[in-house]
């Protein structure tokens, strides 16, 4: 023992050096991440601050040390993406920023765009390269750790990029902004693209409604005088307002439907614009840039006259509103906007659809050990009839009470507004690493690597003794958690219905999945017949204990896979280091003598230098660029709204996988039927669209979506076609499914 004393020391600094090499290694590789390339496009953060980042400076100085941040994007040949005002198509490019506390983003300065003729239409944007500046406001309130040498910058970019076809794409991005030092590496690139806005105007600007606000006639003054007798072109900021597509008529040719004509009345500026007969907005000032060659004006102006009202526009076709009503109806689930009550038939049906599901929940390889162990103490007391029911009871009472409080709980946040679904919990990384913490230590327990009883008090290990009814509860609880992942592939429908719901009657389905969930243990405990067919005590029971772990180890590797897609390889691989320095406390603890002293503290020390230094990397969000440009002929598209309604205008149909990474069922139906040759032939027959919509991160669009559909889970496997009702197919996926909704096209 003194030996292992004297190398203690030792051990523990190569221990610390491994260790170290390993962590500054991960987060050399954990840079900036400024770039995201996909066949269309080339899209780069940029950063400009010349005199570096002012901090502590009145709002005056602050502004005489400007600091930018920019997206540039580069297109290939023949492609481009939008304006502020994308026309008659298209969308505008958004970035979301993600910024420490005191530091805000300003609006895109948007450079001068071009027009883009499409055939009958046309769109407002930009081709070859264009930066898109946002000017970066360091306000009093930041206050940068005296340690911290850079301003660290998130940046969410989402824009379409299109040529004949359109692609919706996005991208993550990332900087560290020097506090200290000098920042101006693009600074001629920030430099041409500022000098491309367009200058404010000011003057006696005057834009008056004509022809029964059907046209625009427009009067604008002060321009330079080296433009005057120029033709310039016009490109209003408030969308869906005038004929994007008009063509200018020529000298002395009146203009007319889908023409519109200007000219010069001395020094002002004169325009007879069409007014769209799809217009959404009555604007009482409109905003307007003029171009002239490379140089650009701005220009505000009231409107003069009253509006014609507006036409109703519909967020969707009446048929394909009536199509999804009637496919919620047919689900079995209410309306999602408003807490109807369910007839007596629809929510009795829901109600033994999930006591059903509820008992199919027990053969989950999560939760199977757990019954399994539960189950299997009856062995050990058969003649405690009385203890066994009591059991029986509180663990019951601890499954449906936590069912009813997750339940409660998803109400309550969609009450106050929240886009949830079930499953909601797994889409926090915290949540995963801790379920993934959990399943570990159960699985070493499991498979002897300690004991409970060999380092807690002996008043805490007796407690099970003591206290066998909160055991069999706290059990109940332990179940549900490890449950929770797998509900929604087995009782969709009746979980979409209870979102809908009111309270009493939504808390019922819940409660009903719980008593589902329950009922093996709860039978195992009451009745004798169901006990005896238990088989007697013996060796084997050791033997099945251990075994029971692997199911828990393999649940732990889905985890460390399902954070892998929210953190990234650095979050599953930090997290997987921490669960080994747990396992080796855990045995450490289990020791005897000195030695548990000195290789507990050292593995407690490891742990503790582990979780300071990569702990963080587990629940910090993946910030690596994700591609989601898809390729001509590239089999399934990230799923959008938008890609939905191209592939149906196209004539074309449209099939969506709602799936999840966490979700064990959708991986099961993704690799078997959906990866199927029959399958895809026929997508390829039918003209199918297949899309993907990822909800292992939470996701309001796709939560939303699911409501629509009567769904508050994945998978969901959505068949739409132009002109036909949408059909839901089953979350457990087959190909004769398929074939038989395919030929229904």
């Amino acid at each position: 023992m003194s030996r292992l004393r004297r190398l203690a020391p030792y051990l523990f600094a190569i221990f610390a050096i491994a260790f170290g090499a390993g962590v500054t290694g991960a987060r050399a590789q954990m840079g900036d991440k400024t770039e995201v390339r996909t066949d269309q496009v080339q899209a780069r953060l940029l950063a400009h601050a010349p005199q570096g980042v002012p901090l502590g400076l009145a709002p005056e100085a602050a502004a005489r040390q400007p600091v930018w941040l920019g997206l540039q994007i580069s297109h290939a040949p023949d492609w481009h993406t939008y304006w502020k005002n994308a026309g008659d198509s298209g969308m505008p490019t958004e970035l979301h920023w993600a910024l420490p506390p005191g530091v805000l983003a300003g609006d895109i300065a948007w450079p001068l765009p071009r027009k883009i003729p499409i055939g009958q239409l046309a769109n407002y944007g930009y081709d070859g390269t264009v930066l898109l500046p946002v000017p970066l406001i360091i306000t009093p309130d930041y206050k940068p750790s005296p340690l911290a040498d850079s301003l660290e910058i998130g940046l969410k970019a989402t824009w379409l990029v299109c040529r004949q076809e359109c692609i919706p794409q996005d991208g993550e991005f990332s900087l560290k902004l020097p506090l200290r030092s000098s920042t101006a590496l693009h600074g001629a690139a920030f430099e041409a693209a500022l000098a491309s806005q367009p200058a404010e105007l000011p003057g006696q600007h005057a834009i008056t409604l004509a022809d029964g606000g059907r046209r625009l006639a427009l009067r604008v003054t002060g321009l330079p005088a080296a433009v005057r007798g120029q033709v310039l072109e016009l490109f209003p900021e408030t969308p869906n307002i005038v004929v994007t597509a008009a063509r200018l008529a020529a000298p002395g040719e009146a203009a007319g439907e889908r023409s519109w004509s200007q000219r010069w009345d001395g020094e002002t500026w004169t325009a007879d614009v069409p007014v769209s007969p799809d217009r959404a907005e009555a604007p009482a000032r409109m905003p307007l840039v003029l171009v002239a060659g490379e140089r650009g004006w701005r220009v505000t102006a009231p409107v003069d006259g009253a509006w014609p009202a507006l036409a109703p526009v519909a967020a969707m076709s009446p048929a394909l509103e009536a199509a999804l009503a009637a496919n919620a109806a047919n689900a079995g689930a209410a309306p999602p906007a408003g807490a109807t009550p369910a007839p007596a038939g629809t929510l009795a049906l829901a109600l033994l659809g999930a006591l059903v599901g509820g008992l199919v929940l027990n053969l989950m390889p999560c939760v199977f050990p757990v019954l399994a162990i539960k189950v299997l103490g009856f062995t050990q007391h058969a003649e405690d009839r009385r203890a066994h029911r009591l059991g029986g009871l509180a663990y019951t009472l601890g499954v449906v009470l936590s069912f009813l409080a997750l339940g409660a709980l998803m109400l309550a946040l969609r009450a106050a507004g929240q886009q949830l679904g079930w499953g909601f919990q797994l889409q926090s990384p915290l949540v995963v690493a801790a379920l993934a913490t959990l399943f570990t230590v159960i699985g070493l327990n499991l498979a002897g690597v300690f004991e409970f009883g060999r380092f807690v008090p002996s008043s805490v290990a007796t407690l099970e003794a003591r206290h066998p009814m909160a055991n069999a509860f706290l059990s109940g609880m332990l179940a549900v958690a490890v449950a929770s992942p797998c509900t929604a592939p087995f009782m969709g429908a009746s979980l979409g219905l209870a979102v809908g719901l009111p309270a009493g009657q939504a808390l019922a389905v819940f409660g009903a999945i719980g008593l589902g969930m329950a009922l093996p243990y709860l039978a195992a405990s009451w009745l004798p017949a169901v006990a005896r067919l238990l088989p007697r005590p013996g060796a084997w029971m050791e033997v099945f204990r251990r075994f029971m772990a692997f199911p828990m180890f393999g649940t732990t590797v889905w985890l460390l896979w399902v954070l892998g897609q929210q953190s990234g390889i650095d979050g599953a691989g930090a997290l997987l280091a921490l669960l080994v320095a747990l396992a080796l406390v855990l045995w450490a603890l289990g020791l005897a003598g000195r030695a548990r002293t000195w290789v507990a503290t050292f593995s407690i020390a490891a742990g503790a230098f582990l979780a300071w230094s990569i702990g963080p990397y587990v629940i910090r969000p993946v910030t690596e660029p994700v591609n989601t440009g898809v390729a001509v002929g590239e089999r399934w598209a990230p799923w959008s709204p938008a890609r939905v309604q191209a592939g149906l205008a196209e004539g074309r149909p449209v099939f969506v996988d709602f799936t999840a990474a966490w979700c064990v069922t959708c991986q099961y139906n993704k690799k078997t039927t959906l990866a199927n040759a029959q399958v895809l032939a026929a997508f390829d027959a039918a003209g199918v669209r297949t899309l993907r919509a990822d909800w292992t991160r939470r996701d309001a669009t796709i939560s939303a979506e699911l409501g629509r559909l009567g769904r508050s889970g994945v998978p969901v496997y959505l068949l739409q076609a132009p002109g036909k009702p949408p059909i839901v197919l089953s979350e457990i996926l087959s190909v004769a499914d398929v074939m038989a909704a395919l030929g229904q096209l």
